[in-house]
């Protein structure tokens, strides 16, 4: 997953063996419910998302991939704002409970699927879609409240995990470890159990699944609290209930102000292409904001570290506008251009969504082996060279399939081509994904290290939606929500893939011959 977990607060973890599990606070449990729960859900609904678009709505590849896009890009960049909230008004349980009811509305709206689209023949001859404008927009909506959901949701369980431990405390690293598979648990049995319904006995289904798993995560973590010790609770209690404007508390307002981003996102999800023009505008200024500071504000070594900070933010883009493909391009291109039936039986495309969850459990404990035994040897990877290393791999996933469908010859691609992508696109996350953001922390000056977080996720927004753009050149004629020319579909994927996947080996390769002065400009930094 490209799920990055933060260490944040501190207090007291230890007690007696009662209050433990599995040597860590009993807090540490709640929390991995909560977000296995609601890692089950997104998922879930994002492995389905994609078909829902094409075949329920009939869009056409192009538009579905944009909107796809928008709402993935969405999704990673509010939860700054949720966290912002928490930390200085709310508190973690606050901001927690909020997005689980906002994540149950969404994903149950989204089950009330109304009518599936019609093409009809207009007078002049030509064809165009009619859908419920009723259903349409409350699919818009409904994304707009998972969006919130995640934003309000996301950072702060992550926030809860760290503030069970003390700062020092030497249990903290392995109970950030067991939370993330909390998170790669959701995410294989959401893709694997709601792709499977939504697939095969309709949409509806599928997402009313996502929606009652988020609905246990909610129960949970309120049920939990007692477990948690009083770590989610707001910073000023007092403060918040106190009247700010009209008799309305801090605690109102910001509800009310949920109310209104909830209306605006369900605008802008409509709107893809502001979408875009907000990220380039946004993304643009921050580099220049980073780099006026770099060169104003900082001491030579700190300047240096943050320019290698701000490369690294870069390189992230590419990674993840190119591993964000599963969910899109390479989830149409599963089930228009893959053989999927084994022993006699087919197997939903949606389900091979669960596939980098599934490889992470069985590959992330060896890669953790690996970087020791190369530490212990003095023989580690430097931080850009595994980013170097990740690309790569990345960009290998691309080009091993598109030798695979050039060998398939009827334009069905057999399945182990499908799932040597995945596997090497997981290596390839368990490379860069767990050292991202602790590095670019690490290397931040204290001062501003919140800005640049803001920027990391920033980009992975930014990635999320450059990923549609590339997807779209995947994009394939269709009627009725099927491919019309299957050869033609899969001739254009491997063009694509071929192109993006040298370019990713050029990038990674390019990263690792900078290394070195990368390494120079860290100062230590390891």
């Amino acid at each position: 997953m490209s799920d990055s977990v933060g260490v944040a607060g501190s207090a007291d973890g230890a007690g007696g063996d009662d209050d433990l599990w599995f040597g860590h606070p009993r807090g540490l449990y709640i929390c991995f419910m909560t977000e296995m729960w609601e890692r089950f859900s997104y998922y879930g609904m994002r492995a389905l998302l994609i078909f829902y678009l094409t075949q329920h709505f009939l869009f056409g590849d192009d538009k579905a991939f944009l909107i796809y896009g928008a709402y993935t890009a969405l999704v990673y960049v509010t939860p700054m704002i949720g966290g912002i909230l928490a930390d200085r008004y709310l508190g973690a349980r606050k901001a927690v409970t909020m997005g689980a009811l906002l994540l149950v509305a969404g994903h149950f709206g989204m089950a009330f699927e109304g009518s599936v689209a019609q093409e009809v023949v207009n007078a002049d001859g030509t064809t165009s879609i009619v859908r419920d404008p009723f259903f349409l927009n409350m699919f818009y909506l409904s994304l707009a409240l998972i969006i919130s959901g995640v934003g309000f949701l996301k950072a702060n369980i992550s926030t809860i995990v760290g503030s069970l431990y003390e700062q020092n405390d030497a249990r903290r690293d392995g109970g950030f470890t067991i939370f993330y598979m909390g998170i790669n648990l959701g995410a294989f049995a959401g893709a694997l159990l709601a792709g499977w319904l939504g697939q095969t006995y309709g949409w509806g289904y599928g997402f009313g699944l996502a929606g009652i798993g988020m609905l246990g995560g909610l129960y949970i973590f309120l049920k939990g609290q007692p477990l948690l010790k009083g770590h989610a609770e707001p910073p000023d209690a007092e403060q918040l209930k106190a009247p700010v404007i009209a008799g309305l508390s801090q605690e109102k307002l910001i509800w009310a102000g949920t109310l209104v981003g909830v209306l605006v996102i369900w605008q802008l999800i409509q709107r893809q292409e502001i979408i875009g023009d907000l990220l380039n505008g946004f993304g643009g200024l921050a580099v220049l904001i980073v780099m006026i500071y770099s060169f104003t504000q900082c001491t030579p070594v700190e300047r240096d570290r943050m320019l290698v900070a701000t490369v690294l933010i870069l390189s992230s883009i590419m990674f993840w506008a190119l591993f964000e493909q599963s969910g899109s391009s390479l989830n149409l291109l599963a089930d228009r251009n893959v053989d999927r039936v084994v022993l006699g039986y087919e197997i939903p495309a949606s389900l091979f969504q669960s596939l980098n969850a599934a490889f992470i459990f069985m590959l992330a404990p060896l890669f953790n082996i690996l970087w020791i035994k190369l530490a212990a040897a003095g023989r580690e990877p430097s931080t850009p060279v595994k980013f170097g290393l990740g690309i790569i791999q990345l960009g290998l996933g691309f080009l091993v399939l598109v030798f695979g469908m050039s060998v398939a010859g009827d334009g069905q691609t057999a399945l182990v081509w499908l799932m040597l992508i995945y596997l090497l696109h997981t290596t390839g996350e368990l490379c860069l994904s767990p050292v991202g953001l602790s590095m670019v922390t690490k290397l931040s000056v204290g001062r501003v290290v919140g800005m640049m977080m803001g920027a990391w996720f920033l980009a992975s927004g930014f990635a999320n939606f450059v990923a549609a753009r590339i997807a779209q050149m995947t994009s394939a004629e269709t009627h009725g929500g099927e491919v019309l020319d299957a050869a033609g579909a899969a001739a254009t994927y491997m063009e694509v893939f071929n192109s993006v996947g040298w370019m990713a080996i050029g990038v990674g390769v390019f990263m690792i011959l900078i290394s070195p002065l990368l390494r120079k400009g860290m100062h230590g930094v390891h």
